[in-house]
């Protein structure tokens, strides 16, 4: 385990806090909270939010411990002055769950933790059963629909919906945890997912990097730019967005779809076949990844969502609110809480290549004082509503709201 950072520290002097850090400080002073999730892995939605609500908790003057199998990502919780132990809980063998049980009870009495939170099914079974042992607060997140196409499978994901307090990403999460779950709404507290508003801030990216990135992707000047960030997996409406840039008929503009294949390399070449198939070669192309996303926006004209399943949330969608980009998102999930219809952009009917198609077009159209219109309102929306602090801020009111209640209440 890392050592713990000083809190002594957390709660003095005047200064305004920075974005993830907590508005409250003091809020949490004495408190021990774990969160226990599969991994660290980089850059997943899960992952990053773990860390910021860690370096939230540690600037309430709380002491932020996490437990998962490691990884990348061990390195930024230690920046935001947590702690990490590492233990297998992301295993979803039966036998190595039930001995996770007594790992984690270990470790909340050692730690003489005050709140468990569990963010993943697998380790919410164990955190629960060991919270329990431990007389310890248990509380959730719940980050996604899952599969719940049969009873087993209801079943092993309703450990999510068992927290005295369960936190909703979305309206749409909350409505489905009510709907298929049963959990009661006054145990569910609906906290979206936020965007760290200084990294993703337009002011603050140069033309340097903007340069640079525009030199990588071969763009040429001058040449509008639709980006379709996410991974390469059927659902994120791929094949949906090539079909509604072939009807545009714009050889000037280029598109880019951003993200990894993650091992699915027939469906990326079933994208590349279609890209040639439209004789979109030259317009559209496919990068692996990108480590400068706030450089990627600002390199846009218009940023796309055409997933065809609903989004839990959709962080991409935000991101470039906040770089004060136009986007168009498919009209379901938390896209219906986070594109405002004709003012921060467009939502389309999943799956509907004509309508989406339509939009880009309307995107493509904006007048300079339109787009500039446009882009004050996207960016008010995120500051407003869909900031990392303002997440933090009301997950930490959440955490002393179980901390008010008795154990298992």
């Amino acid at each position: 385990m890392n050592a713990a950072a000083d809190h002594s520290t957390n709660a003095s002097g005047p200064a305004m806090p920075t974005e993830g850090e907590s508005a409250t400080p003091g809020a949490l002073q004495g408190v021990t909270i774990l969160q226990v999730l599969p991994a660290l892995g980089e850059g997943g939605g899960v992952e990053r939010g773990t860390v910021e609500i860690a370096r939230a908790i540690v600037a309430a003057g709380g002491r932020a411990i996490v437990a998962s199998a490691g990884g990348l990502m061990e390195h930024d919780l230690t920046r935001a002055g947590a702690e990490h132990v590492t233990l297998p809980v992301d295993s979803k063998n039966p036998m190595v769950m039930v001995r996770n049980i007594e790992r984690l009870a270990e470790l909340m009495r050692g730690e003489k933790v005050d709140i468990a939170h569990a963010r993943s099914r697998a380790p919410a079974w164990s955190t629960r059963w060991a919270a329990r042992r431990a007389g310890v607060h248990f509380m959730t997140t719940f980050h996604g629909t899952y599969a719940a196409g049969n009873f087993l499978k209801r079943r092993y994901n309703a450990v999510m919906g068992m927290g005295e307090r369960v936190i909703a990403i979305s309206q749409f999460i909350a409505g489905h945890v009510r709907q298929i779950y049963g959990v009661a709404p006054s145990r569910i507290r609906v906290i979206h997912r936020g965007v760290d508003t200084d990294k993703f801030d337009p002011a603050k990216v140069s033309a340097e990097r903007v340069i640079s990135l525009a030199h990588d992707w071969q763009l040429p000047d001058g040449a509008p730019v639709i980006m379709l960030p996410g991974r390469l997996t059927r659902w994120k409406g791929q094949t949906v967005f090539i079909e509604a840039v072939a009807r545009l008929n714009r050889p000037d503009i280029r598109c880019i779809l951003v993200g990894a294949d993650q091992g699915r390399e027939e469906y990326r070449k079933e994208l590349e076949k279609l890209i040639l198939t439209h004789g979109l070669g030259w317009v559209m192309r496919i990068m692996d990844h990108c480590r400068d996303m706030p450089a990627a926006y600002m390199l846009s004209d218009v940023v796309v969502s055409a997933s065809t399943d609903p989004e839990a949330f959709g962080r991409v969608v935000i991101e470039a609110q906040a770089m004060s980009r136009p986007v168009v998102a498919t009209d379901h999930g938390g896209a219906r809480e986070t594109v405002i219809e004709n003012e921060t952009g467009w939502r389309t009917a999943p799956g509907d290549v004509e309508a989406l198609s339509a939009a880009l077009a309307k995107a493509l159209a904006l007048g300079e004082g339109e787009r500039e219109r446009m882009a004050e309102r996207t960016t008010a929306n995120v500051r407003a509503q869909f900031s990392t602090r303002a997440m933090c801020d009301k997950t930490i009111a959440v955490y002393r709201e179980v901390l008010a209640l008795p154990v298992g209440g």
